[in-house]
């Protein structure tokens, strides 16, 4: 499913081996891309070759609501990658969806093993510049439809979100250019 996977694998355990403790990477592609299952198969793999188990920080967890995704990248850099290019701890709280507020679980990172952050809106031009590795997900509008039916279906809400956040990724792309800037671009 994901021919790159090993060589992006490879690549990163080569970063830890010349003294890069925490490597970052930024996996970002349209709503289905199929982000989230790269990051685990990633996730899954580093473990399987390294020496312990990368972090993951789902964008989910830091946008403020549907209409929030530039407060969620804003968030990002201002609570995770900026204190980790300082070589400070990032700490972040979670976003609750049920309550509609930034509400939920404080989380914290200190380094020491590779960091995955994936979603819409994680690969950035400032982002980029701090992280070192960054991919970009490709999937078909058709495959990307199907996926997003069958969140729905799973109870992702009614599916009355998807017009504004379509709306807000299409201005985002437009203004960041991500495809463009990454490092891989993966057809899924």
């Amino acid at each position: 499913m994901f021919d790159q996977l090993e060589s992006i694998t490879d690549q990163i355990l080569e970063l830890i081996d010349s003294g890069t403790p925490t490597p970052i990477i930024l996996v970002d592609g349209r709503t289905g891309s199929g982000k989230t299952t790269f990051a685990a198969a990633l996730q899954n793999r580093l473990f399987q070759k390294g020496e312990s188990a990368p972090r993951v920080i789902h964008m989910d967890d830091l946008y403020e609501g549907w209409d929030g995704l530039q407060a969620g990248v804003d968030y990002l850099i201002r609570q995770v990658l900026s204190p980790l290019g300082r070589r400070e701890g990032a700490s972040w709280q979670e976003y609750d969806w049920a309550a509609g507020e930034r509400a939920g679980v404080w989380r914290e990172f200190r380094g020491g093993t590779p960091l995955i952050i994936e979603g819409v809106g994680s690969l950035s031009r400032i982002a980029a510049e701090q992280a070192d590795i960054t991919i970009w997900l490709e999937a078909e509008q058709s495959v990307r439809q199907a996926r997003i039916a069958d969140r729905k279906a799973e109870g992702d809400g009614d599916g009355s979100w998807f017009a504004m956040w379509s709306a807000q990724e299409a201005d985002f792309y437009a203004r960041e250019k991500s495809s463009e800037i990454a490092d891989f671009t993966i057809a899924n």
